[in-house]
C-alpha cells in the first residue's frame, strides 16, 4: 500500500472512530440525562438552573429553534397553559433554545397577540453557547439552532422517552401528558401500557408475563 493510500486509510479510521465516540456519548433512552446548567428566565427574573434542581421529579425538557418565530410560541404557550396538569403529576417543564436570556425575557414581555409569550409559567433556559443542545444531540450545526427535541427524564435522572421533530412541525402537549402518565403508571404498578393507552378512559394495562398477559388479550 502506498504512503498516500495509507494516510487516507488512517484518516478514514480516525473519522470513523470519532463518529463512534460521539454516537456512544449521545443521550439514549435508559441512559442518564446529560447534565446542564445555565441562566433561565423564570417569571420576569434571571435564575441559574441545573438538572439536579429537578431530582425527585419527572422533567420534560424540550428544545425549540428560535425566539420570535412562528411555530415556537404556539408550543411554548401550550405547555404554559397546561402547567397545572404537569404540576399535579410531579413533572417540571423546561424549554430551551440557543437564544440569550435577554432575548427570552424580551419575548415574554411581548403580548401574545403580537407574537410574544406573555406570562410564562415555567423556565426558559438560554443555551447561548449551544452546549446543552449539542450535548443532547439536537443541534443543527450549520444552522446554529436546535431541532424540536424532547426528553422525558425520570426522578432518578434517567431518560425514559425521546422525540425529535424537524423544524416545521410542533408537538402535542396532550400526547406529552399521556406519556408522562403512562411512564408513571408503569413505574408505580409494574404493568405495561399498550398502544393508544389512555388513562382518562381507564384503559386496561398488561401484566408483562405470558400468563398474566392473557387476561388483557382475552378481553381485547
Amino acid at each position: 500500500m502506498s504512503k498516500k493510500l495509507m494516510t487516507a486509510h488512517f484518516a478514514s479510521l480516525v473519522k470513523l472512530a470519532t463518529v463512534q465516540q460521539r454516537s456512544t456519548a449521545w443521550p439514549k433512552v435508559q441512559s442518564p440525562a446529560p447534565n446542564f446548567e445555565g441562566v433561565a428566565v423564570v417569571g420576569q427574573d434571571f435564575q441559574t438552573i441545573k438538572l439536579s434542581d429537578f431530582a425527585g421529579k419527572y422533567l420534560y425538557l424540550f428544545f425549540y429553534p428560535l425566539d420570535f418565530t412562528f411555530v415556537c410560541p404556539t408550543e411554548i404557550i401550550a405547555f404554559s397553559e397546561k402547567i397545572e396538569e404537569f404540576n399535579k403529576l410531579n413533572t417540571a417543564v423546561v424549554g430551551c433554545s440557543c437564544d440569550s436570556h435577554f432575548s427570552h425575557l424580551a419575548w415574554t414581555q411581548l403580548p401574545r397577540k403580537k407574537g410574544g409569550l406573555g406570562e410564562l409559567k415555567y423556565p426558559l433556559l438560554a443555551d447561548f453557547k449551544k452546549t446543552v443542545a449539542r450535548d443532547y444531540n439536537v443541534l443543527l450545526e450549520n444552522e446554529g439552532v436546535p431541532l424540536r427535541g424532547s426528553f422525558l427524564i425520570d426522578p432518578k435522572g434517567i431518560i425514559r422517552q425521546i422525540t425529535i421533530n424537524d423544524l416545521p412541525v410542533g408537538r402535542s402537549v396532550d400526547e406529552v401528558l399521556r406519556l408522562v402518565k403512562a411512564f408513571q403508571f408503569v413505574d408505580t404498578h409494574g404493568e405495561v401500557c399498550p398502544a393508544n393507552w389512555d388513562p382518562e378512559k381507564k384503559a386496561a394495562t398488561i401484566k408483562p408475563d405470558p400468563k398474566g398477559s392473557k387476561e388483557y388479550f382475552e378481553k381485547s
